[in-house]
């Protein structure tokens, strides 16, 4: 019998979170299924307002105003669910993205791509939730330190993202290529030891979830006895009806096979896990010069870099997936065919 994922006064039925997925992966439709269901559905707000007319001219405005229209779509759907955002660190204007979701009421703010040093700051008197992703001892420790010292706080949960995980990855290409499954046991071990210390000190749970290649109940059990609280799985939930990706992008998951799961460099600085394509061999190859600029993330110089992520992203959301980037996680050859939230979550909660 599994736990609830307890997470301040919040209380969800099962201890999942769905991971957030940018660009137009996780939007409300995916979110609130997950929510509805007794998890924790996330919305994730990188270039959301990417379907808005004005979203060209003005991508700030267009994707907050989508940051409120997600989160009451999937509080439609999921009145009495627990919805979350992700918002990277790495974003530009990433304080108004955190003000906004906290004014349309979100539960949880999840955020990695980066440490989210300024979070507790952007929250102050509020009751959403903060939770930071790690994926290493040491992102964690200057974290903890850092509210700690700073902000006289500590998250609400943390978030261990693992190097099986899709997307941005706060790992180096090396560490990728040689995966060693024991010592990132130990890892884990080592961060809820110290998550357990800052807890002690403030006098509160604060329940640590494993993210990375979790494939099943098995999986699951195996983070939950090395002392996690819960899970996130994000790969795993592409291929469902409810998700908001495009079917082709789907499909691009369904039809992919081991070997199509490539380590890509990322203009954003770090190394993600994706699904190798025509794109992904032109972009290997050389240059893709963008057409404009969205203002997407800090680090990026639209001179330098070697393509633009938000149009690549955006592309594959639309189903254009030859010209995208099909961000995945390590097991997503292993997903075979379109399924629903509830199916999927019953490779966990049977």
């Amino acid at each position: 019998m599994h736990k609830a994922l307890k997470i301040g006064n919040l209380t969800a039925k099962l201890p999942i979170i769905q991971g957030g997925m940018g660009v137009g992966i996780s939007l409300s439709s995916l979110a609130g299924a997950v929510a509805a269901e007794g998890g924790i559905g996330v919305i994730s707000t990188a270039q959301i307002g990417f379907t808005e007319p004005d979203y060209d001219k003005n991508p700030l405005e267009a994707n907050l105003r989508m940051i409120g229209e997600h989160i009451k779509r999937a509080r439609n759907i999921a009145p009495k669910g627990i919805l979350g955002v992700n918002i990277m660190v790495a974003t530009q204007h990433y304080a108004h993205y955190v003000k906004e979701a906290i004014k349309h009421g979100i539960d949880l703010i999840i955020s990695g791509a980066g440490l989210p040093i300024d979070l507790p700051e952007l929250a102050k008197g509020t009751q959403t939730k903060l939770v930071p992703i790690v994926s290493s001892l040491k992102s964690a420790s200057v974290i903890l330190k850092m509210w700690d010292k700073k902000n006289n706080t500590t998250p609400d949960a943390v978030i261990i993202e693992g190097p099986k995980a899709g997307g941005h990855l706060g790992f180096s290409p090396e560490q990728l290529e040689n995966i060693d499954d024991a010592a990132y046991d130990v890892e884990i071990k080592n961060i809820i030891e110290l998550t357990k210390d800052y807890g002690s000190k403030y006098g509160k749970e604060i329940p640590v979830i494993v993210a990375g290649g979790i494939r099943d109940k098995q999986d699951m059990e195996h983070y939950l006895s090395l002392g996690a609280d819960g899970i996130q799985v994000a790969t795993k939930f592409v291929t469902t009806v409810e998700c908001d990706a495009d079917m082709q992008y789907k499909e691009a998951y369904i039809n992919s096979k081991e070997e199509d799961i490539i380590i890509v460099k990322s203009p954003v600085g770090m190394p993600g896990r994706a699904i190798k394509n025509a794109f992904m061999d032109k972009a290997i190859q050389g240059r893709i010069a963008p057409k404009r600029c969205h203002s997407c993330i800090k680090s990026c110089n639209p001179a330098e870099t070697p393509y633009c992520i938000t149009d690549a992203l955006v592309n594959s959301a639309k189903g254009n997936t030859y010209e995208g980037l099909l961000f995945c996680g390590a097991y997503a050859y292993m997903e075979n065919k379109i399924r629903t939230v509830k199916e999927v979550l019953a490779d966990y909660f049977d």
